[in-house]
């Protein structure tokens, strides 16, 4: 194949890969395809077998090496995914907590175990606000 064709699979690959919504797969076939590109412009290989050999190889080695962290660093920017974008929010006790008690509190229609970090019990169906999250325990004091 020539060079020009190689680079131009590589973009429309890289651009296939913004339509598509969580993927993040096509762009390491693309990056593999600019690099063979490059590779046969230089005229450094002339031979198809090769060519494909080279396009698999640098696709899965990027795939495989740079598409775990990339997807980690995506979901971790993610303000939706984020456990600490409930600080703050209001949730409804279900259950007396006694001052540092553990308990069970309602936020977004789910039930949370929660800590107790007021000074004063919180009874059941009492408001009461986020003020930190360790885990899956939401840290919470009445409103």
């Amino acid at each position: 194949m020539p060079w020009w064709l190689w680079l131009t699979v590589g973009l429309g690959l890289l651009l296939g890969d913004l339509l598509i919504p969580g993927g993040l797969v096509l762009c390491f076939f693309g990056a593999g395809a600019l690099a063979v590109g490059l590779v046969v412009a230089l005229t450094l290989i002339q031979t198809a077998w090769v060519e494909w050999l080279l396009f698999s190889g640098f696709s899965i080695v990027a795939l495989l090496a740079f598409r775990p962290p990339l997807v980690r660093y995506v979901r971790r920017s993610d303000p939706s995914l984020r456990m600490d974008s409930l600080v703050g929010e209001s949730a409804v006790v279900q259950e007396d907590i006694a001052v540092e008690g553990l308990g069970r509190a309602e936020l977004r229609g789910t039930t949370w175990t929660v800590r107790n970090v007021g000074t004063v019990a919180l009874t059941r169906g009492q408001r009461s606000q986020v003020t930190h999250v360790e885990g899956l325990t939401l840290w919470v004091r009445g409103v």
